[in-house]
């Protein structure tokens, strides 16, 4: 059975689409749109029901950054989010994000492809390591510097 939904990247008027709960996030439709379009530090790749011809509601984002590995020495892609409405979930639309991302990965000679998902999502865990192969990488832990941390930095110079 054919999709029923399609996957495209993400334009300027698409931004709109996503101020849907602007009290809970900081990055407002203009930082979005310098940060997607005018300088592109990221991409985002877009669901939609329906075909490509007759799109119509949104039903997923993926968001997405190349990275540089020295170990590699190879260009990387990294998954920044990735969501599915819950309604939408089950139906291809994730596999479909990845199957898109492999693709670009591989256009742009990307060693690598990385992601982080919470360690309390464990369905997701199980769909990146039983559906996709995914393997964790326990040697590893994420670390931060927000805004205050990053102006905490100046010290240093």
């Amino acid at each position: 059975m054919a999709p029923t939904f399609h996957i495209r990247e993400a334009t300027p008027d698409d931004v709109a689409t996503y101020e849907k709960e602007p009290e809970s996030v900081k990055a407002t439709p203009e930082l979005l749109r310098k940060n997607l379009f005018e300088t592109p530090f990221a991409h985002a790749l877009l669901a939609f029901n329906g075909t490509a011809e007759s799109p119509a509601e949104p039903i997923g984002l993926a968001l997405y950054f190349f990275n540089y590995s020295t170990w590699t020495g190879r260009p990387g892609l990294y998954l920044e989010d990735l969501y599915v409405k819950p309604e939408n979930r089950s139906q291809g639309v994730g596999k479909a994000f990845f199957g898109h991302l492999g693709k670009i990965a591989q256009e742009k000679n990307c060693a690598r492809l990385d992601w982080s998902v919470l360690k309390w999502n464990q369905p997701s865990i199980d769909f990146y390591e039983k559906r996709l192969g995914a393997k964790p990488m326990p040697e590893w832990m994420g670390m931060r510097l927000e805004e205050e941390g990053i102006e905490n930095l100046k010290k240093f110079l």
